[in-house]
């Protein structure tokens, strides 16, 4: 909240920190409502549910990472080749990316820290 301020809604699904006595008492000290997905209810948030998924088996458990730097560098990589190289069947083939630069009727811009996705591991 320091970071980026309070919003006024916290929705999350029902990991275990989420529902945890101490993180809600975070929430309802700073007035914060509460969103929580029903248990088993993944296609409430099926598109972060699908990037999980991709990020895991596309990058995660397919790398030797040895170190906790080497993994924060490999994951900013792969968050950048998933948005802005890997095409998407469902945006008609295209990349988050363009098809946000499109909806918002502007050029794409670069957001990420690390560059371009090219695996070294």
């Amino acid at each position: 909240m320091r970071r980026y301020g309070k919003p006024e809604i916290f929705n999350s699904d029902q990991g275990s920190q989420f529902p945890s006595s101490e993180f809600v008492k975070v929430l309802k000290d700073n007035a914060i409502s509460i969103s929580m997905d029903g248990r088993g209810r993944c296609l409430d948030n099926a598109k972060m549910e699908r990037f999980w998924w991709a990020l895991k088996y596309e990058n995660i458990h397919s790398s030797d990472y040895r170190s906790l730097a080497q993994m924060r560098w490999g994951v900013q990589s792969y968050v950048n080749f998933y948005n802005t190289r890997r095409i998407h069947s469902a945006l008609d083939w295209g990349t988050p990316e363009a098809v946000y630069g499109q909806a918002c009727n502007r050029q794409p811009m670069n957001y990420s820290k690390s560059g371009v996705f090219t695996p070294i591991f």
